[in-house]
C-alpha cells in the first residue's frame, strides 16, 4: 500500500485545490484610515460575510465594514470539503447531545437556514458548483450498523427524508468494499465549491453596500464606552456593534482561545476521474459522504469529478496553524491509504492537491457565542470544521445578539450557554497528541484506546 500511496502523491501540490483557480478575485485595498460604521465584522470567512449580507438586507442604510487579514476565502473557507446540510449543530446526533430541549426547534431552524442558503446561490446567481444530491452516512464496520439504526430512526423522528441503505443497496449507490450500510439524506444537502461560494458572497455583500478592506488585520480593541474602536496597522474603525468572525484564529480577545482549540484538518484531491473510473466507482446521486470510523473520513465530487478525501485530525503545539509538517508529501501517505482502502478499484490514480489548515474545535462541536465589552463585541465559532452552510446560521443569531437578542431562537440554550473550556498548554497539546493516536489506530488495535476515547467524551468532545 505504501508504495502505490506514494506514487499517487509523488507529484501533489501542496495547497488547497479550491484556491487553484483564475476565478479568484483581486484583493480590495487594506484600510488606511479612521473610519466610522454601524457595524464592523471582523473577519471575511463565511461567517463574516453571511453576516454582511443579512445586516445589509435587514437595514439597507446600516453602514457595514468588513475587515480581513488575508484575502476573502483563504483562512478556512477555502480549504473545506464543501458538503452542506440542514444542520446547525453538526449533526442531528450530537445535536440530540447537547441541546435535547431545544432538538425540534434547532432542526426547523436549521431547515430555514438551508432554504435561505439556497434562494440566496439561486437569486444572486452564485456559480458555485452546488448539487443537491443529499448526504450519505456510512458504516464500515458490521458494528457500526445498529447505531446507523437509530441514526436512521432519529432522522425520520425529526421530519427529515431519510431512507437506509443496506449493504446491498450502498453498493449501488457507491462501490466500495468497506460500506455495509448507510443513511441517506436526501432533502436540502449537497456540496459547493467553497472558495467560489465565499467570492459569490463577497460579490453579493459589496452589490448591497458593504464596504470590505482585504490584508487589514486587527491589532487591538478598545472599548469606548457607546462605542468599540478596533485599530489596524493603518487605521481604525470605531462601532457600537463588532462582530468577530474570526474561526480558529480566535482574534480579538485573548479568552476566546479557553473555548477553541486550533485542530487541523487534513484534505487531498485526485485528478479527474475517467468515464470508466467513475463507471467503477458508481456515485451517480453524487451525495456527500460521511463515514462512521473513529478518525472519520468523509468525501465528495467535484464538477470535474475529482474526489475530494479528507479526514485525519492533527494538533500542534501552541495551536500552530501552518507547521511544516503539513508541507511534506508523506504527511498524508495514511490519508491516501484510506482512500485506496475505500476504492482499491482506483488503484493508479493520483493525487493533484494536498492541504491542511486549522479549524475551531470546541466541546460543543458546533458554533457558540461569546460576549465582550458589555455586549458590544461577540464572537462567533466553534463550527469544528461543519460551517460551510452552518455559518449562515450562526451569522444571524450574533447579529441578533449585537441587536440586543430580539429573536426568541436567541433565547435558546444554544445561544446563551457556553461551551466547556479547554486546559491550557502544555496539557492541551499532551491530551491532544494521545486523542489523535487513539483516534489513529482505535479501530485496529482497540486496547486501552477506547476508554480513553470515552474519558475524551465524557469531558466534552464527542469523538467516540
Amino acid at each position: 500500500m505504501q508504495t502505490i500511496t506514494k506514487k499517487a502523491l509523488a507529484d501533489v501540490k501542496m495547497g488547497s485545490f479550491w484556491l487553484d483557480n483564475p476565478a479568484k478575485p483581486g484583493a480590495h485595498p487594506p484600510l488606511t484610515s479612521r473610519r466610522t460604521a454601524d457595524l464592523l465584522i471582523v473577519g471575511g470567512g463565511f461567517t463574516g460575510l453571511w453576516a454582511a449580507i443579512q445586516a445589509r438586507q435587514a437595514n439597507p442604510d446600516l453602514a457595514v465594514i468588513l475587515i480581513e487579514k488575508d484575502t476573502v476565502a483563504n483562512g478556512a473557507s477555502g480549504r473545506p470539503g464543501g458538503v452542506v446540510s440542514t444542520s446547525v449543530m453538526h449533526g442531528l446526533h450530537n445535536a440530540v447531545r447537547i441541546f435535547p430541549n431545544d432538538i425540534a426547534e434547532l432542526e426547523r431552524l436549521g431547515q430555514d437556514n438551508m432554504h435561505g442558503f439556497m434562494k440566496t446561490i439561486e437569486d444572486h446567481n452564485i456559480d458555485c458548483h452546488a448539487e443537491w444530491g443529499g448526504e450519505l452516512t456510512v458504516a464500515i464496520e458490521e458494528s457500526h450498523v445498529e447505531g446507523l439504526h437509530e441514526e436512521h430512526q432519529l432522522h425520520l423522528k425529526y421530519g427529515h427524508n431519510a431512507v437506509f441503505l443496506d449493504e446491498a443497496t450502498i453498493q449501488k449507490e457507491i462501490r466500495s468494499p468497506r460500506y455495509k450500510a448507510a443513511v441517506w439524506s436526501k432533502d436540502s444537502a449537497g456540496t459547493v465549491h467553497p472558495a467560489l461560494l465565499a467570492w459569490g458572497l463577497k460579490r453579493v455583500a459589496i452589490e448591497l453596500g458593504v464596504e470590505i478592506f482585504e490584508e487589514t488585520p486587527l491589532v487591538s480593541v478598545e472599548d469606548n464606552g457607546a462605542k468599540v474602536t478596533v485599530t489596524t496597522p493603518h487605521g481604525a474603525v470605531t462601532a457600537p456593534k463588532v462582530l468577530l468572525a474570526t474561526n480558529a484564529f480566535a482574534a480579538g480577545n485573548d479568552r476566546i482561545k479557553k473555548r477553541i482549540i486550533a485542530v487541523r484538518d487534513r484534505i487531498i484531491a485526485t485528478e479527474p476521474l475517467s468515464a470508466a473510473q467513475m463507471e467503477a466507482v458508481g456515485w451517480s446521486h453524487r451525495q456527500g459522504v460521511y463515514d462512521t470510523r473513529t478518525q472519520l473520513n468523509y468525501m465528495r465530487l467535484t464538477k470535474d469529478n475529482r474526489i475530494i478525501f479528507g479526514g485525519r485530525l492533527a494538533y500542534a503545539y501552541g495551536g500552530e496553524a501552518f507547521p511544516q509538517v503539513d508541507r511534506l508529501h508523506d504527511t498524508y501517505d495514511s490519508l491516501a491509504g484510506a482512500f485506496f482502502e475505500t476504492f482499491p478499484q482506483l488503484e493508479g490514480v493520483r493525487f493533484t492537491h494536498a492541504w491542511s489548515g486549522p479549524i475551531d474545535l470546541s466541546t460543543r462541536m458546533a458554533v457558540h457565542f461569546q460576549r465582550y465589552h458589555g455586549g458590544k463585541v461577540v464572537y462567533a465559532g466553534g463550527y469544528s470544521g461543519f460551517g460551510v452552510s452552518a455559518a449562515r446560521f450562526g451569522a444571524r443569531i450574533a447579529l441578533d445578539i449585537l441587536d440586543g437578542s430580539k429573536l426568541p431562537e436567541s433565547k435558546l440554550e444554544f445561544a446563551t450557554v457556553l461551551p466547556k473550556t479547554i486546559p491550557p498548554e502544555p496539557f492541551r497539546w499532551l491530551g491532544a497528541q494521545i486523542t489523535m493516536y487513539a483516534l489513529d489506530t482505535a479501530d485496529k488495535k482497540g486496547g486501552w484506546r477506547k476508554p480513553w476515547l470515552k474519558l475524551v467524551s465524557a469531558m466534552g468532545f464527542p469523538i467516540s
